[in-house]
């Protein structure tokens, strides 16, 4: 099995090896996954789940593979939750932004999604801390209660711009729904409507939480200033990440 994986190209075969006979009920399951895996289906769609911020999150075929990068994103949200906030996991794929804040704090947490696979996916990885989801596009799908009402919007919307997603590697470009992706010409288009709802949403002091490319941060905060946010970007050189925070 790990001779067959190193071979179709997996760099970690040994490691990826345990995870599928770990997962595995029998040999022919077994079986099935490795040949699965060597045909380019990402790990997570293989095994089930995904590996963020130490907890495993359900991840089915055409659901948004959260990035060991955005482990920031949730770091830097964190430091601002209080027990009792109001969080929404906007765009939400997996839920696995959600998850990995009400893990840490006792809070309000709802999310919502476009993509029906996304949904059903995000309502099993949030049903242990009691998070509702709703389907819709972004902002739409909230009820109306929420308006004004949010402390912490994370917003994990796709950034790559248009052109750029061949040069992404098979695994996304092939595998992942390209709606997650496509951030249109500039890789702004969805975060530009994020923000121009967000001062609508928040709570007075709230924060509004994205992740952005190295040259698309500076970007990115101009769009948060011209909608009426304050901004600064934050960065992780280690995981290479960037954040921009907006607030009120």
């Amino acid at each position: 099995m790990i001779e067959r994986l190193r071979a179709s190209g997996c760099v970690f075969a040994e490691d990826e090896a345990a995870l599928i006979a770990e997962t595995a009920r029998d040999a022919v399951e077994l079986a099935a996954m490795v040949d699965q895996r060597v045909a380019g289906l990402p790990l997570e769609y293989v095994v089930g789940w995904a590996s963020f911020c130490g907890l495993r999150i359900a991840v089915d075929p055409g659901v948004f593979i959260p990035r060991r990068r955005t482990e920031f994103l949730v770091a830097e949200a964190l430091r601002v939750t209080v027990a009792g906030a109001v969080v929404v996991d906007l765009g939400c794929g997996s839920g696995a932004l959600g998850a990995a804040v009400a893990s840490e704090r006792e809070v309000l947490l709802y999310a919502a999604d476009i993509e029906p696979a996304a949904v059903r996916c995000a309502r099993r990885n949030l049903l242990a801390w009691r998070g509702t989801v709703y389907q819709g596009d972004l902002f739409a799908a909230l009820p109306e209660r929420l308006r004004g009402r949010i402390d912490v919007l994370l917003a994990n919307v796709p950034y790559v711009p248009t052109d750029e997603i061949r040069l992404l590697p098979p695994e996304a470009r092939l595998h992942e729904p390209q709606v997650t992706l496509d951030g249109g010409p500039d890789g702004l288009a969805t975060l530009r409507r994020v923000a121009a709802g967000a001062v609508d949403w928040l709570a007075p002091g709230g924060r509004l939480f994205v992740e952005m490319s190295d040259h698309q941060a500076s970007l990115a905060a101009a769009v948060f200033r011209e909608h009426g946010l304050a901004a600064r970007i934050t960065s992780d050189d280690e995981l290479g990440a960037n954040v921009v925070i907006g607030n009120i």
